[in-house]
């Protein structure tokens, strides 16, 4: 619940059959230091639950953040994605998402890199 109450995070869930399938997470208040820009949100998490991968949710989701995005004024909409997950970067290069830059991080003992992808909103 906290980071639902974060000031600033706007969250937004599909439901299928009245039931939770999903959800995206977008703050303006955690930039990257290589997205240092006020007119930029950011995607801090998706997520679709096992049995509704590849049946829309996604889409509606992606479609979500950035309408709101828009609804913000915000010029860019960014993310970072693991370099090895196919799937994801696939489906924001499809959104228009392009590569700008990458973050390295510690999952336990082993060193991961995000990919940052951002697209410009008009």
């Amino acid at each position: 619940m906290a980071e639902v109450l974060e000031p600033e995070s706007y969250f937004f869930i599909a439901e299928s059959a009245g039931k939770p399938v999903g959800y995206i997470k977008m703050r303006e208040s955690q930039h990257s230091k290589d997205v240092p820009r006020a007119d930029a949100i950011e995607i801090a998490r998706i997520y679709a639950i096992k049995d509704a991968i590849g049946k829309g949710i996604g889409r509606l989701l992606i479609q979500a953040a950035i309408d709101h995005a828009i609804h913000l004024k915000k010029k860019m909409i960014w993310l970072g994605v693991w370099e090895k997950n196919r799937r994801a970067v696939d489906f924001y290069t499809k959104w228009g998402f392009i590569r700008f830059g990458q973050h390295e991080f510690m999952l336990g003992d082993d060193l991961q890199t995000d990919w940052l992808m951002r697209k410009e909103l008009k």
